[in-house]
C-alpha cells in the first residue's frame, strides 16, 4: 500500500497536484484518488474535471505499466471543499479556516475551580497555527494546543 501511495504520489505532483487522500475499496479493486492543486492561485482556484481527467488518464498510463497493481476501476476527484486534513503542511495552509477535529484519546480540559472535570474527543473550531507538531485550535472561545499525532481525524468545516 505504501508503494502505491508514493508512486501515486510522485505521479500527481509531478503534474503540479497534490495527493490529499488515497482510498482503497472492494477488496482492492477500486481505486479512488482525490487531489487539490499544489500552489493555487487563492481559495476559490480549485481543481475542476480536466484536472481530474489529466490525473486520471496519467495515473491509467502509470498503473498499466506497473503489473503487480490490480484493479478494477480508477476514480478521481477535487477534495473538495471539507477537504481532509492529513498531514502537518496541510493545517498551515488552512491557518484561519474551520476545520472539525477527532482526537485518538480524549483530552481533559481545563476547568474553573469547582466545576466537573470535562474531557472531550470532538472539537469544531478556526485553525489558528501549527508549529513543532502542536495544532492551535481556536474553539468556543477558548485556544486548544492539540498534538498532532493525537489527531485521528481532522476536515475542513467551511461556513455557507
Amino acid at each position: 500500500m505504501q508503494d502505491l501511495h508514493t508512486l501515486i504520489e510522485t505521479s500527481v505532483s509531478q503534474l503540479g497536484y497534490e495527493l490529499v487522500d488515497l482510498e482503497i475499496s472492494n477488496r482492492g479493486k477500486l481505486l479512488r484518488v482525490f487531489i487539490d492543486k499544489q500552489n493555487p492561485v487563492n481559495n476559490k482556484d480549485s481543481v475542476n474535471i480536466d484536472d481530474c481527467v489529466l490525473v486520471s488518464n496519467q495515473l491509467g498510463n502509470l498503473l498499466a505499466v506497473e503489473n503487480d497493481i490490480d484493479y478494477d476501476r480508477l476514480e478521481v476527484s477535487s477534495a473538495g471543499i471539507d477537504r481532509v486534513l492529513k498531514k502537518e503542511a496541510d493545517f498551515v495552509r488552512f491557518i484561519g479556516e474551520r476545520a472539525t477535529v477527532k482526537l485518538r484519546v480524549a483530552m481533559e480540559l481545563p476547568q474553573s475551580a469547582g466545576t466537573e472535570k470535562v474531557i472531550r474527543k470532538n472539537f469544531l473550531g478556526v485553525i489558528r497555527g501549527f508549529s513543532a507538531g502542536v495544532l492551535s485550535l481556536e474553539c468556543d472561545g477558548e485556544l486548544y494546543a492539540i498534538t498532532f499525532s493525537n489527531i485521528d481525524k481532522a476536515r475542513l468545516n467551511p461556513e455557507f
